[in-house]
């Protein structure tokens, strides 16, 4: 009856990927396959008129904080006669506090765990505060309420996620607040793993890293976003961080916690980056070798602090850039992989290869959903969603392979 179309307005990709979606399920209604169309998400919020004047089969239009009164909008528009588009944006909303109803749209043995809401941080490059507003916790029962009951229901793999995760609590008043929150949900009986992303490389301070490394639950594993190294480039883009800092972090994380993986991103063609300061970032990846990095072009995005900039790098530039990058990036991580072999690990099986459906796979914890690289599994009748020891026997420049064994070493 209803399809709901979840939006995001981040960069300009995002946003044809989202009207192209829209536009599709507005030919369904057209087609009479269903009686209302929902709009909501990031770019609702931003877009909401222009949204409604060119695509009118939109019947209801929502921000990014109304999800919670969708079901009171939709009844009520049964009641209605009139059959208009409602630009709901700008009506009352509330933040939403409970996602314990929702359907997983992961495995049965894994989940995001959302902590936040908005970010507090005035990046040039990001729109998002405007967007979703300043950081706001969620309350500690709410987070811990929503792990126990997906826990209870198999989930052992949670991955901790918000737009500022280190900011956790600091609205709340809670000292060190994603430490208290790691404490709590440490535990919960059939949670094994937990995985920190997003965290804010400013408010990564010593409690939080010798919590990582002293509870086995929180997996060796920190995702860091850094976007540069050059101090001129950080500043430029609003960083909190230096240079320094982000060493001293780096050294901090490594000495106290033997092995974590660190995950980063980085943007290539700034406003205003140079060649040298893209040599000074290229250098810098060389020396720390990340065990993942993820890089991005610039997009000059309306709405922006670096909108304003006039000193543009040439997107063919910032395309060659990151296409360096990532494959310095790759012979680190072939350089990683090799030196993994010969280890036995614990591997969360999750299934048959989409591309060689007589090949099994997993992850290692420190390799996150999707993103950093699986474990390509020989033969084995594993059971999807355990966590089993496994030999490393071979490598490539992403990925791992590996076999069975009885036991973990002593």
């Amino acid at each position: 009856d209803v399809i709901i179309v979840n939006t995001c307005g981040f960069i300009e990709s995002s946003k044809k990927e989202s009207i192209d979606a829209i536009l599709e399920m507005a030919a369904l209604k057209t087609e009479g396959k269903c009686k209302k169309l929902v709009v909501t998400g990031c770019l609702s919020e931003r877009y909401s008129n222009e949204l409604l004047k060119e695509i009118p089969e939109i019947d209801h239009m929502l921000g990014v904080n109304q999800y919670p009164r969708l079901k009171q909008i939709l009844k009520e528009s049964d009641s209605r006669k009139e059959n208009t588009s409602i630009n709901h944006v700008h009506e009352p909303a509330e933040y939403f506090e409970s996602y314990m109803n929702r359907v997983l749209t992961t495995p049965f043995y894994s989940a995001y765990l959302k902590l936040g809401e908005g970010c507090s941080n005035k990046c040039a490059f990001c729109i998002i505060p405007k967007i979703r507003g300043q950081f706001r916790s969620r309350s500690p029962e709410s987070i811990i309420a929503e792990a126990e009951h997906f826990a209870q229901h198999g989930v052992k793999e949670f991955n901790l996620i918000s737009q500022d995760t280190t900011m956790y609590g600091v609205d709340l008043r809670m000292k060190n607040g994603l430490v208290q929150l790691l404490k709590s949900l440490s535990k919960i009986n059939g949670i094994e793993w937990m995985r920190l992303f997003y965290c804010y490389p400013t408010f990564i301070n010593s409690e939080l890293i010798e919590y990582i490394a002293s509870e086995e639950k929180v997996c060796n594993y920190a995702d860091v976003p850094l976007q540069h190294t050059h101090d001129f480039m950080l500043q430029r883009m609003k960083r909190q961080e230096t240079e320094k800092g982000v060493r001293s972090m780096i050294d901090e994380l490594r000495i106290k916690v033997p092995g974590i993986a660190l995950r980063t991103t980085f943007i290539t063609g700034f406003p205003g980056e140079t060649d040298e300061h893209f040599r000074h970032l290229l250098e810098f990846v060389r020396e720390i070798e990340f065990d993942h990095i993820g890089v991005f072009t610039y997009f000059h995005e309306e709405g922006t602090t670096a909108f304003n900039y006039q000193d543009l790098v040439p997107n063919e530039i910032a395309v060659s850039r990151r296409d360096e990058l990532m494959s310095v990036q790759q012979e680190i991580n072939r350089k990683k992989n090799k030196a993994r072999v010969g280890k036995v690990l614990p591997v969360l099986i999750e299934g048959a290869d989409p591309e060689e459906e007589y090949l099994v796979t997993g992850r290692l914890a420190t390799q996150a959903p999707e993103i950093d690289g699986q474990v390509i599994i020989e033969e084995s009748d594993v059971e999807i969603g355990q966590i089993v020891p496994m030999l490393i026997t071979g490598s490539t420049d992403y990925d791992l392979v590996a076999r069975q064994v009885e036991k973990m070493p002593t």
